[in-house]
């Protein structure tokens, strides 16, 4: 039997001194309940759903209620999860009336033949898997309805185009179960005032999640864009196939994303031997991890 390991993000950005105890609960709440299900023997697949619907339901972060709107004044979410075993890939994106969409994204894992399925097409096959769907306006906040309007004014002002200033709370989780095998996920709601229909990184194979077997598994986070460039994921697996250990591996892969598009990010990842890593280059990131070897979890931001 494989020794069972748990890492979990609620996302890699400059977090306000006022949110930073918020993010570390939630972070070891999601943490605790995918722990939970490794315990009961469950797979990686499902430990890194429950520990993502645990973030998901958490309104501190960008993923689920209280993700970002975005031009329209509408939240849009993107979810993945990826089996290492089968590197079979369950996505969703753009997606309005799902308040868990993590759900979906295992459901299309599972019983499609596709690996990802967007906008009113993955409600549809949602609802057919028995997901009831959610009113949109379930998702939204007032923290988040108060920046979109201060950045909506700052537009018609003229100061500046109507793009506000990163906030990167994407949300994700990679596991390695009794079994050995790998499974990683990342969900989120985006950047804020995002034009509509925009899909980011994450719910992309290789670029926010990529789960492997002979390698590893990894949840990215950070800009989008950038971190699709470099297709950020699957480039931190293949230094784990070089031959770098996961610490070294996460390190690597976020500096070169900086070296080669400026861009900030972070990076969670275990390996086929179960070893663990994490890193960023945005003034902090929270996760927390644990190990079979560990009595207690370790929390860190």
């Amino acid at each position: 039997m494989a020794k069972p390991v748990l890492i979990v993000h609620g996302g890699a950005w400059e977090i306000p001194a006022e949110q930073v105890e918020a993010c570390r609960a939630g972070c070891r709440r999601a943490l605790e309940r995918g722990w939970a299900a490794l315990a009961k023997g469950a797979s990686a697949v499902e430990a890194c759903e429950v520990a993502i619907l645990e973030l998901e339901d958490d309104p501190v972060f960008d993923a689920g209620i209280g993700s970002h709107l975005n031009r329209d004044g509408r939240v849009q979410l993107d979810a993945i999860l990826m089996d290492g075993r089968t590197l079979k890939t369950g996505a969703v994106a753009a997606v309005e009336r799902l308040r868990n969409p993590i759900q979906t994204a295992r459901l299309v894992l599972e019983h499609s033949e596709h690996m990802m399925l967007v906008g009113p097409g993955a409600e549809q096959f949602a609802v057919e898997r028995g997901v009831s769907l959610c009113n949109p306006s379930e998702l939204v906040i007032a923290r988040e309805v108060e920046l979109w309007y201060k950045r909506k004014h700052e537009s018609d002002a003229g100061r500046g185009r109507f793009q506000p200033k990163e906030r990167l709370g994407t949300v994700g989780a990679v596991a390695r179960d009794a079994q050995g095998n790998l499974a990683a996920g990342t969900s989120t709601g985006g950047t804020a005032c995002k034009y509509p229909g925009r899909v980011g990184d994450s719910p992309l194979i290789g670029c926010g999640c990529y789960a492997d077997n002979q390698t590893g598994a990894v949840s990215a986070t950070g800009q989008g864009e950038e971190i699709m460039k470099m297709v950020l994921a699957k480039a931190a697996c293949d230094r784990l196939a070089g031959g770098l250990e996961p610490q070294a591996a996460a390190e690597k892969a976020v500096a070169v994303l900086g070296e080669r598009t400026e861009g900030l990010g972070g990076l969670i990842v275990v390996d086929a031997q179960g070893r663990v890593g994490a890193a960023f280059s945005t003034p902090n990131m929270a996760y927390a991890l644990r190990t079979a070897d560990s009595a207690d979890p370790v929390v860190r931001l």
